[in-house]
């Protein structure tokens, strides 16, 4: 008689898996577009990722949030986050790949789309931390529109030593990046911002008088009357007055800040610390309690003479910021990508090893269905979004084509994507049963991060909407026709879905209404096209057929019987 105490037919925990060479997706994603399939230092990040030592660090930093310190002991004000060393350890590896601003100082080829696969596969491990990693990667591009500002923090922004004090930017191996751009008032319309920022007649970045405000007279000014005249120097000084509603990654050394100036809304760079050393004021009122990414801190911020350097025109604030924003929107669809491929490892992983009825669950018919299901959804993340990271590379280089498939590829991924990852997640975590709702599984943490992509950086209807506004712009509608066209007359399921979708565009008395079918049907086609041309003939064929042809039944788990289960969930772990 069996012992009724004895543990059987449970999955051993996750390990002894690369999360990058043992992704045959990514292969197929990068491979199209760069020789990286065998990089020693991205295997190095799987082989870290898919560790015990690395996983075991997920559950510990979402469990000990960070706490807000506001004051020290004597009671000056501080306004530091502290967080718990797993989250200092997660950090530390994350920027040593080089996985935040490096990729923009690399004398690599195809440095973004290398980074992009290093932050995939890294945040498969803990998805929280990414976000000031992206910030800080997305802050380079918007930094360049000053060069004053761009020589004194792209460099620390891109080193690849993570230090965490509370220095200056020229003491400090290494620094951070945040972003405060939305209010209470206002939230994505951010023309609706009430924050003042006055200037002083100072300029030359985080300069050298920024330390003695009360000492200094405007060259040339009369020290009461700041705002008499509008500076054009690079990099000037102002003072900010007002808040900002979310703040994403206080701890940060350095932030991009939307304000009206005089003469309107601009963009600031705000250190946290000043040249001479001195904190600046950035009073943090509250940490965001969040439903998910419990590891990062969000907060409230006030900021009273707070001093930040424009960056941009003076009125060209969303147009400085946009930069930053597009970088981010990248990173919110690798994020996405790496949601559900962890969750479609677990899943693949537990029903490998786990019986129910006399066989492996992971060969019973209905399971089958639901990993192959899984599987293609996964794919077709990771193939886009590997697809939008080689088009950064691209646009670099200055091709013009390039820049016009990111103006439209950005927002339909980062709607589509984004919203799909939920219900992807959901499904995975319930293969594992009772035991996938058990916080200690990983997958609570994994569904309880899965809305946030599609809400940060633009919700769904934002970027549906943003891709109608590319489409006003006939280079965008012509490069989403090249990138579906590389696959035409492979699938006749697809050049229908294209023809629908162009006859669909002839129609725009209700476009707004439509935006998000459009959006969906759009990005579904993307993806299609891409796994026609470089995935296996089965994923390509039960993608298709399912997200295009409508042979499918709304919920994963429901591709036509016919489709061959077998190679597509063989492929997940391979």
């Amino acid at each position: 008689m069996a012992d009724p105490f004895a543990v059987t037919n449970q999955a051993p925990p996750l390990q002894g898996v690369n999360f990058f060479t043992q992704d045959a997706s990514l292969g197929d994603a990068l491979r199209p577009h760069a020789d990286l399939v065998k990089d020693p230092a991205l295997s190095a990040v799987g082989e870290l990722a898919g560790s015990q030592e690395a996983l075991s660090h997920a559950l510990p930093a979402n469990q000990n949030s960070p706490a807000l310190k506001t004051h020290d002991r004597y009671g000056h004000r501080i306004d530091e986050v502290e967080f718990h060393p797993s989250w200092h350890w997660l950090m530390d590896r994350a920027v040593g790949f080089g996985l935040q601003a490096a990729p923009w100082t690399s004398t690599e080829s195809s440095p973004h789309l290398r980074r992009a696969a290093g932050f995939y596969v890294w945040s498969q491990v803990e998805p929280g931390h990414g976000c000031p990693i992206s910030m800080s990667y997305a802050a380079v591009p918007a930094l360049r529109a000053s060069e004053t500002l761009s020589a004194q923090w792209v460099p620390a922004l891109a080193a690849t030593e993570y230090d965490s004090r509370r220095l200056p930017v020229g003491q400090k191996h290494g620094v951070l990046a945040g972003m405060g751009m939305t209010e209470k008032q206002g939230g994505s319309d951010v023309r609706a911002n009430l924050t003042t920022a006055t200037p002083t007649g100072r300029g030359g970045g985080s300069g050298a008088n920024s330390g003695s405000l009360g000492a200094a007279t405007p060259t040339g000014r009369d020290a009461g009357g700041l705002g008499a005249a509008t500076p054009t120097g690079d990099g000037d000084e102002y003072l900010l007055t007002g808040h900002k509603w979310f703040c994403s990654a206080p701890q940060a050394d350095v932030f991009l800040v939307l304000a009206q100036a005089p003469e309107g809304l601009s963009c600031f760079v705000v250190p946290r610390v000043l040249a001479d050393g001195n904190r600046n004021v950035f009073a943090l009122q509250r940490l965001k309690d969040k439903l998910g990414n419990r590891s990062n801190a969000s907060s409230e911020v006030e900021f009273r003479n707070t001093i930040g350097y424009r960056l941009g025109d003076e009125g060209a604030g969303v147009r400085t910021i946009i930069e930053m924003v597009a970088a981010t929107r990248l990173d919110c669809v690798l994020g996405s990508a790496a949601l559900m491929r962890r969750a479609l490892v677990e899943a693949t992983w537990h029903t490998s090893y786990r019986s129910a009825f006399g066989d492996l669950l992971r060969d019973k018919p209905a399971m089958r269905n639901v990993l192959a299901d899984l599987a293609i959804e996964s794919e077709a993340a990771t193939a886009l979004s590997m697809r939008l990271a080689a088009a950064v590379d691209a646009s670099e280089s200055g091709d013009e084509q390039a820049k016009a498939f990111r103006r439209i590829a950005l927002p339909l991924a980062k709607f589509w994507v984004c919203k799909r990852t939920p219900m992807m997640v959901a499904e995975a975590l319930e293969c594992l049963g009772g035991n996938g709702y058990v916080e200690e599984s990983g997958l609570p943490l994994l569904f309880r991060e899965s809305p946030l992509n599609s809400i940060w950086e633009g919700s769904g209807t934002v970027n549906a909407l943003d891709v109608l506004r590319a489409l006003r712009r006939p280079e965008s509608l012509q490069a989403w026709l090249t990138e579906v066209g590389q696959a035409q007359g492979a699938d006749h399921r697809l050049d229908a879905a294209v023809t629908d979708v162009l006859e669909a565009l002839s129609d725009v008395s209700e476009a707004e209404a439509g935006a998000r079918r459009l959006a969906a049907r759009m990005a579904a086609c993307l993806q299609a096209s891409l796994l026609v041309r470089y995935s296996t003939p089965d994923v390509a064929d039960a993608f298709v057929a399912s997200r295009l042809a409508g042979d499918w039944g709304g919920v994963f788990g429901t591709l036509p019987r016919t489709t061959p289960f077998g190679s597509i969930v063989d492929r997940v772990l391979s």
